[in-house]
């Protein structure tokens, strides 16, 4: 699945370690490949059978400045607002904690393909999906 991505494998495994955080009153962690609870539930109260956790920080793993980014998420935000989307703050951070935390958004309702076309329109390099079954996948888009 993942051998046809420009990605570099370590950076794709990075990703795949990374823990994707929801904060505020629904604080979770999303962890690729590993079933979530709090997730389903999260469904459930909302009426929704999928999600994405995007972020619009550092476009293809390119480090921007604090404020860079800050005005990317803000920018996100805004866009999901237009859009009429719930959705949540969030963080992903690797747990070594070399890479600086991005701000994110978990974004209920999205489909794959929306998900998809959203992170691309960030400059993403990938994107994590959960479906019906509030299982984390990590979506590469390069």
């Amino acid at each position: 699945m993942f051998s046809e991505s420009v990605i570099q494998p370590e950076t794709i495994q990075a990703y795949r370690e990374t823990e994707y955080r929801v904060t505020g009153e629904q604080s979770f962690v999303l962890r690729i490949a590993k079933h979530n609870e709090s997730l389903s539930r999260l469904y459930i109260s909302n009426k929704v059978d999928s999600c994405a956790y995007i972020t619009a920080c550092n476009p293809y793993s390119k480090s921007l400045s604090a404020a860079a980014n800050a005005d990317r998420h803000n920018e996100l935000g805004l866009e999901l607002q237009r859009r009429g989307l719930k959705f949540f703050q969030g963080e992903g951070k690797h747990p070594l904690g070399d890479w600086p935390g991005e701000a994110s958004y978990l974004i209920l309702g999205l489909s794959l393909e929306a998900a998809k076309a959203l992170g691309k329109e960030y400059e993403q390099n990938a994107i994590v999906w959960c479906g019906s079954d509030a299982l984390p996948q990590l979506v590469l888009l390069k």
